[in-house]
């Protein structure tokens, strides 16, 4: 019994061993590939021009979003024209407006995408027709992820302004942090419809 335990307890040891060197491996990849990231959103290159997906968990096949049938080609067009997942402008939109073509914040933002008259216009863009609405949002929010290069700070500048969150250095208010969770969680459930 003595020399069982005896060969036994390095047999663990070495074991145990393996199972450290195993984690401290699975560490140092993750730390350089979080290095590179940082590095290469840091590096004042060009803003990326498609903006990647959260992953859902777990992963769904691709599925149509559930939009209704005559909101689908603005959405569509939406995305095509700005490089930004149909899934991530529908969930802004279920968002801010569940898809309503008439909502209208006590602000003054109206339509699906909860545009302000004057972002529209600027845009060139008519924020009471919700294919026109849609795009102006679409536009819009790549405006803010070119600015901002990160997802969560564009859509806290498309919520509450982009001044407001260079003056913050992020979310403005918990508000503001409430709104970027909610679309965020949406659009990961979202992730990979077309």
């Amino acid at each position: 019994m003595t020399g069982a335990t005896t060969t036994a307890a390095p047999a663990a040891a070495r074991l145990g061993s393996h199972h450290r060197l195993g984690v401290l491996l699975v560490v140092a990849v993750t730390a350089g590939l979080v290095a590179g990231l940082v590095g290469s959103a840091t590096a004042g290159g060009p803003p990326p021009q498609a903006v990647a997906e959260p992953r859902a968990v777990p992963s769904v096949p691709a599925e149509p979003c559930p939009l209704p049938a005559k909101l689908r080609p603005g959405f569509e067009r939406a995305a095509r024209d700005t490089g930004l997942p149909i899934s991530m402008l529908v969930a802004v939109g279920q968002v801010e407006s569940s898809l309503r073509a008439n909502a209208e914040s006590e602000a003054g933002a109206r339509g699906i995408l909860q545009l302000m008259p004057s972002t529209a216009a600027a845009l060139e863009l008519n924020v009471d027709d919700p294919d026109s609405n849609v795009l102006a949002g679409a536009l819009y929010l790549r405006q803010m992820l070119d600015r901002f290069n990160s997802t969560d700070l564009a859509l806290a500048a498309y919520n509450a302004g982009p001044t407001a969150v260079q003056r913050a250095g992020g979310a403005p208010t918990a508000q503001v942090e409430i709104y970027v969770a909610n679309v965020t969680t949406r659009w990961r459930a979202l992730a990979g419809c077309s």
